[in-house]
């Protein structure tokens, strides 16, 4: 490569990149996932649009593992650990047993009714049952579910992929086939190895961020990208679950209360975008639609073997004991909605040469292009029709935390959204702690010093300076007020 082609890679790419960004507004006012815009541009600049060639499958798995982590990184680091502690024990069995109950079901069906032999069917069953993360954290932030399922279906999108990629691995091997009690082992082996790396590093991580007083606030968002990284290579060197240690990390960095929070988050948001972007592009370079359609009738025939029978038994048989309502646990199982995770994972059986390995890969693309059309637009309705979301809390208060080194404090940046039931109270009624004080208000566009008569509104901004001592407690209060209204807390005191 030299400089000219340089020039001409940064003048396509960046093409791209804007192409795909306007694709997101169309998306978001169509309904339309974003995802198949982006597969819908890489066949456009394919071998039958504008002709590019491209069939390098290693290149494709490389590149969409490199996603994976970055996508992971970013859901973990925006999953609220309050919304998902509670639901973690479910989260957990539906993540694991429940990929057990749905590989299975999938491969009987695609053995039974489509006459693929077992290996395959099984290869075709766990490449489809990992819910796509990337898919779940972008439209779930669209629809206003109750806290607690939001955060059961990002627990489980961020935990599936770890035993499916094991399951995939074996299943895609040329070799003779493992036992089942040792898969079993091997993937308690690897979970195991992966949650406890994460757990480390997203300990230690916080820890030595805190501590260590960086000279820039663009520091930050590059020193938690790191630490995630770390955790997954580290996993994943040590012959442990990756993909769970990057989500692990990522899930106790963004509850750490780092500074500058949302410029992390929002840089993650952006890393997290052209991740999706870049790997959906390729992942629709590398398929031949011209080659697809023998596989419309089995993908249609498996994904409806997936989508109405696996998915919900799976639900069901794992959720039933932890007393999750029928209307629930039905929006869960249409909420089980697939991505790019299974198509990367098809490139697997491509890499290493396993039979039927291009005939696996076009009934996946298929299936999550038909399925991801049909399930992603109607979910709003689906939550409507089961009366699931009505008067669903709104997001959570956006607070941002700046060290003050020499004063020994911290700067709160505090976000009133549309909904926040602090809109309406004065400035006395939050009744913050000694030695925190709100210094400045920020609405529409003007500033002014708060009295302590002063009504805030939705959209305010605050600048409110606190004590170390104070800080934690301080936040803990503005979260109350805006969930709970001037009242919260009155009777269990601040």
């Amino acid at each position: 490569m030299n400089i000219d082609h340089l020039n001409r890679l940064l003048l396509e790419f960046s093409v791209i990149l804007l192409v795909a960004v306007v694709a997101v507004r169309i998306s978001t006012r169509s309904g339309l996932p974003s995802l198949l815009i982006y597969l819908g541009i890489g066949v456009a600049l394919g071998q039958n649009g504008i002709g590019i060639t491209f069939n390098n499958a290693e290149l494709t798995q490389v590149l969409g593992y490199t996603a994976l982590v970055v996508i992971l990184a970013e859901g973990g680091l925006k999953t609220s650990w309050r919304e998902v502690r509670p639901v973690m024990p479910a989260a957990t069995v539906l993540a694991t047993v429940g990929v057990g109950v749905s590989v299975f079901v999938t491969a009987a069906g695609a053995h039974l009714l489509v006459g693929l032999d077992w290996r395959t069917s099984m290869l075709l069953g766990a490449i489809v049952s990992s819910t796509d993360a990337a898919a779940v954290f972008s439209v779930l932030r669209m629809v206003p579910l109750p806290h607690r399922l939001t955060g059961l279906l990002e627990a489980e999108s961020g935990f599936n992929d770890a035993p499916v990629v094991i399951l995939v691995v074996a299943f895609a091997t040329t070799g003779e086939l493992d036992s089942w009690y040792v898969l079993v082992g091997t993937i308690t082996a690897e979970l195991a190895i992966g949650a406890a790396v994460g757990l480390a590093v997203g300990k230690l991580g916080a820890y030595g961020i805190k501590q260590v007083a960086l000279p820039s606030s663009g520091l930050y968002p590059i020193a938690v990208m790191a630490l995630t990284v770390l955790a997954y290579a580290g996993g994943a060197l040590l012959h442990g679950s990756g993909f769970l240690a990057v989500y692990i990390s990522a899930v106790i960095l963004g509850n750490a209360k780092l500074p500058h929070g949302p410029a992390v988050r929002g840089f993650a948001d952006g890393l997290a975008w052209i991740g999706q972007i870049g790997m959906f592009v390729l992942l629709g370079l590398l398929s031949t639609p011209e080659t697809m359609g023998s596989a419309v009738v089995p993908a249609l025939v498996i994904g409806a073997v997936l989508v109405f029978l696996a998915r919900p038994l799976s639900v069901v048989l794992t959720l039933t004991p932890f007393k999750v309502p029928g209307r629930e646990q039905a929006l869960l199982s249409w909420a089980g909605l697939r991505g790019a995770v299974p198509i990367v994972l098809a490139t697997i059986p491509m890499v290493s040469g396993a039979p039927m390995a291009q005939d696996v890969f076009n009934i996946v693309f298929i299936l999550v292009v038909v399925f991801t059309l049909l399930q992603g637009p109607t979910l709003p309705w689906v939550a409507k029709r089961l009366r699931i979301g009505e008067g669903a809390m709104g997001q959570d208060l956006d607070i941002e935390s700046a060290p003050l080194e020499k004063l020994h404090g911290h700067l709160l940046s505090v976000a009133l959204s549309p909904t926040s039931r602090m809109s309406g109270v004065e400035v006395s009624e939050l009744r913050l702690p000694k030695g925190a004080a709100v210094t400045l208000v920020v609405r529409e566009g003007n500033s002014f010093v708060p009295d302590r008569t002063t009504v805030l509104r939705a959209g305010d901004e605050l600048l409110v300076v606190t004590t170390d001592e104070v800080g934690e407690a301080a936040e803990r209060r503005l979260r109350a007020v805006d969930e709970g209204g001037k009242l919260a807390g009155w009777l269990k005191g601040r």
